[in-house]
């Protein structure tokens, strides 16, 4: 949208008054943002949040036409009203004709609602909606189901939809490579089934809720490698510590070969074992890849109860990309590492994907399979 501007002959008279309140407009309008360039703002300054921490807040403010119908300067006066009471460091910008948005960094909620107060107070003829990273995002993860969760007010990562958009080709390698993934491993499948219905009690296949790209949530298959009906508190304990840092108390290594993943766990039957070490648990997961829930390469997608530990920066793991069978931390790192510094592995991925990168993390990970020295 243009810049709102005075014309000639508008409904100002032209004093000194009216004059100030001209070049007050002029100099707002300079740096009020295109749609485009403001939702650019708006990702830089979510990554920062995700880095510092420090708080980061929206408002959208929106303009009731049909209290404004027939005054031309409604959108001045918006402006008018905003200019005086933001700091030079907030981020303004239109994003629709009646939409303008003001993002507030190292701003609470309640120094949202503050600012967002006093600009309508004085503007009877616009409306305010506040947000406050990440709180609503959690808010959403954790309360959508079937849905595509609304992640904020606006599409956080607009400006970047045609870059971070699935390529066709990469579903299409997703889609020949788990129907060959499931022809070629077809005898395993079978043994492994008849191994695991024998070994104890149960399903063959344990099928898990997990949470896919934007919280989507998507029952995720894996071979029975546990006791049936075996309590998960154990595990719950151990990745609240992990994803907390307490990294003294879950290693299960020592100081020069750290590990990271729970190693003598009662629960896992035998069969379960080995299955777990040559990672044949996950072959079912080859149907989520034909669903469509998951890909060939992407970051593993995580429990919901995971996710309620998750800092802020740690969501756009599964924010941005769709999650899959391996990843630079299956190849790279799987139990030797921190959770940290698995997520860190996993935004390169974010950053860097591409058909290229994917071909080489899958040949990477069969020589993983074939020798694995993290897995448990």
């Amino acid at each position: 949208m243009e810049t709102p501007r005075f014309q000639d002959g508008g409904s100002l008279p032209l004093t000194r008054a009216s004059l100030t309140k001209m070049d007050k407009v002029r100099s707002t309008s300079r740096r009020v943002l295109t749609r485009a360039q403001f939702l650019e703002g708006l990702r830089l300054e979510k990554r920062r949040a995700d880095r510092s921490k420090a708080p980061l807040s929206i408002i959208l403010f929106r303009l009731d036409r049909s209290e404004s119908e027939g005054n031309g300067g409604s959108e001045e006066e918006l402006l008018m009203s905003i200019s005086p009471k933001v700091r030079e460091t907030d981020i303004k910008g239109w994003l629709t004709p009646e939409t303008f948005g003001l993002l507030l960094p190292d701003t609470d909620s309640e120094g949202a609602r503050s600012c967002a107060g006093k600009i309508v107070n004085g503007h009877p003829d616009c409306s305010a909606t506040l947000g406050t990273y990440p709180d609503l995002i959690f808010q959403n993860l954790l309360t959508q189901t079937d849905a595509a969760p609304d992640l904020f007010p606006i599409d956080l990562r607009e400006s970047e939809a045609g870059a971070r958009r699935t390529p066709s080709a990469k579903r299409l390698i997703d889609i020949i490579g788990a129907l060959a993934g499931l022809v070629v491993s077809s005898p395993l499948l079978f043994l492994t089934a008849v191994a695991v219905k024998a070994s104890s009690p149960g399903p063959i296949l344990f099928t898990q809720v997990r949470l896919g790209l934007k919280g989507r949530r998507f029952p995720f298959y894996k071979f029975r490698s546990m006791y049936w009906n075996s309590d998960d508190r154990i595990h719950r304990e151990y990745v609240s510590d992990l994803i907390q840092g307490n990294l003294d108390k879950v290693n299960q290594g020592d100081e020069a070969m750290p590990m990271f993943k729970l190693k003598a766990d009662s629960r896992i039957t035998r069969v379960g074992r080995l299955i777990r070490k040559l990672s044949i648990d996950e072959l079912p997961q080859f149907v989520n890849v034909l669903k469509g829930e998951m890909s060939l390469v992407g970051p593993r997608p995580p429990l919901p109860y995971e996710v309620e530990k998750y800092e802020s920066w740690h969501l756009r793991r599964i924010l941005e990309v769709k999650p899959g069978l391996t990843g630079i931390w299956q190849v790279e790192g799987r139990s030797k590492t921190s959770f940290n510094d698995m997520v860190r592995m996993d935004l390169r991925y974010v950053r860097d994907q591409s058909i290229w990168l994917d071909f080489k993390l899958l040949i990477k990970t069969f020589k993983a399979v074939i020798r694995p020295n993290g897995a448990v």
